[in-house]
């Protein structure tokens, strides 16, 4: 939750204390005042990715599920003793605190709240693409708070042993729908109507399917696999096989063909 402004001026700057105050000590208060109108409270956040910042803290970003992505600096988590220390790890449903309204915000306190599974092996590898994916996808202080449940979601059924391409192909397209790059995938972009199970489709990645030419060189794919990604449908196995082209191709066009690291791995590994 965000503070109230006006409840913290109130709070921060008693009346009292502004005759007789010294200068330094004055703007000392000022600061904190501005500070905690900035402030979120106990937000929901799971950590994407971190790295050192100066010698004993780190800068962390997070998927936050009212905020969006947020960069945070985490003073001294690095040091032995921090609280912090073993807190900012991905994959844990986290309570967040942080203050700032410039591009880096200054994190207050961070608590486990658990409630999901640990990641292992294979779904390791997973939750590490959807970290990746959200980190290249989402604008920072965007929120999506829709995505963030859709998120919650995949790493409980990755922790599950919930099938993994079943899993990534669901959160791939709810990412594309959230961003705005991509509609209702079951409706023929000239008609406007649903798309014919038989029939064969090329999906412009800004436009959406089109019944395929016989010259087409461009991916194809059923009306019916189509049908069935739109309504989170896997159980046919072409579907499976279909989808997990058409998503490659989509990403990579969305993505201004950068990389995905952590794909090329369960690329390797999984065939995913």
């Amino acid at each position: 939750m965000v503070d109230s402004p006006g409840e913290l001026r109130g709070a921060a700057l008693p009346q009292q204390a502004a005759e007789g105050m010294p200068a330094k000590t004055e703007q000392a208060a000022i600061r904190r005042a501005r500070a905690l109108e900035h402030r979120v409270s106990e937000q929901p956040a799971f950590v994407l990715h971190s790295y050192p910042y100066k010698e004993t803290s780190l800068i962390v970003d997070v998927f936050s599920r009212d905020h969006g992505r947020i960069a945070l600096v985490a003073k001294g988590a690095k040091r032995p003793h921090s609280k912090l220390r073993g807190v900012l790890q991905t994959f844990q449903p986290l309570s967040v605190t942080w203050s700032g309204k410039s591009e880096v915000r200054t994190l207050i306190a961070a608590e486990w709240i658990g409630g999901l599974m640990p990641l292992e092996r294979s779904a390791l590898l997973c939750g590490f693409y959807l970290n990746e994916l959200v980190m290249k996808m989402l604008a920072r202080d965007d929120p999506h708070p829709a995505l963030f449940e859709r998120y919650v979601g995949a790493l409980n059924e990755l922790g599950h042993d919930e099938p993994a391409p079943i899993v990534l192909r669901r959160f791939e397209l709810a990412l594309l729908r959230e961003t705005g790059v991509a509609g209702d995938i079951s409706l023929d972009a000239g008609t406007r109507q649903q798309v014919d199970p038989e029939v064969w489709y090329v999906v412009d990645p800004e436009r959406g399917p089109r019944p395929a030419q016989v010259s087409d060189t461009a991916l194809k794919v059923t009306g019916k696999t189509l049908i069935d990604m739109q309504a989170g449908d896997y159980t046919d196995p072409a579907t499976q096989t279909q989808s997990k082209f058409l998503m490659r191709f989509l990403l990579a066009h969305h993505l201004g063909g950068a990389p995905l690291n952590t794909r090329q791995i369960l690329l390797d590994l999984m065939q995913l």
